[in-house]
């Protein structure tokens, strides 16, 4: 990459637009803007005229919140070369944002802390995929902790309450509002309704105390497989 590059600013807030212009001018100066657009409408006829390498792309315009993501998935397929980064305002609908790396973006940088620095722009303009600002690596880590302690938790509850394969396949069925007869007929069960009313008793005996096992239930049998995370709410899904 050279030094100096072209960019198209998409950005539908007034003075939103003036601030980003101003951080390129003072603090990216090798950056040459050469266009900037606050629809999709007036997006494509300054492509056509001029090809940026990168794009800066707000995710919400003219009310819409999802047309950013139209945006660049147009752009990445008939663009490839074109960096796209996108600077959104768009904290909270983090759907939007893996929607929008789906579709093919190089990063994102959200519209606090920091807003856009040099940085950024130089690590996405260098070829770096996934470029994210710090309130964006904060939302990550902060999900990726989360799911590393929810496996830690469930791979703990297999060996403690001695869950096999055929354990954890009826208590997911049973979280599906699968009935014995049904689950008795999957590939993966081969075990008779008889077999399974005796697992289950088993299964009872096994996930709680003496004093708890009176009148609890299949309803009960699977809310504490999924407090212990011996089921995966997030992954619930049947057998064939």
């Amino acid at each position: 990459m050279e030094n100096n590059f072209s960019v198209i600013i998409v950005e539908d807030a007034r003075l939103e637009l003036k601030g980003t212009e101003e951080i390129f001018r003072t603090e990216i100066p090798e950056a040459q803007i050469i266009g900037t657009a606050m629809s999709e409408a007036e997006l494509y006829p300054l492509m056509e005229k001029q090809l940026p390498h990168l794009l800066l792309l707000d995710l919400g315009l003219g009310g819409s919140t999802t047309v950013g993501v139209t945006i660049c998935a147009r752009v990445k397929k008939e663009y490839p070369s074109v960096k796209v980064l996108i600077f959104t305002g768009e904290l909270l609908n983090e759907k939007l944002w893996v929607d929008v790396l789906d579709a093919g973006a190089d990063g994102i940088v959200l519209k606090t802390g920091e807003l856009l620095t040099k940085n950024e722009i130089h690590s996405v303009m260098s070829g770096r995929r996934y470029v994210f600002n710090q309130p964006v690596l904060e939302k990550i880590t902060a999900r990726f902790r989360e799911a590393v302690m929810r496996d830690a938790k469930r791979r703990k509850s297999l060996i403690d309450y001695e869950i096999d394969r055929y354990d954890e396949c009826f208590l997911r069925h049973l979280a599906l509002g699968y009935t014995k007869e049904m689950i008795a007929g999957l590939r993966t069960m081969p075990f008779g309704v008889k077999s399974l009313e005796k697992r289950q008793a088993d299964l009872i005996s096994r996930l709680f105390t003496e004093a708890e096992q009176r009148g609890t239930n299949v309803t009960r049998l699977v809310v504490r497989a999924i407090e212990l995370n011996i089921i995966d709410v997030e992954n619930l899904e049947p057998d064939e």
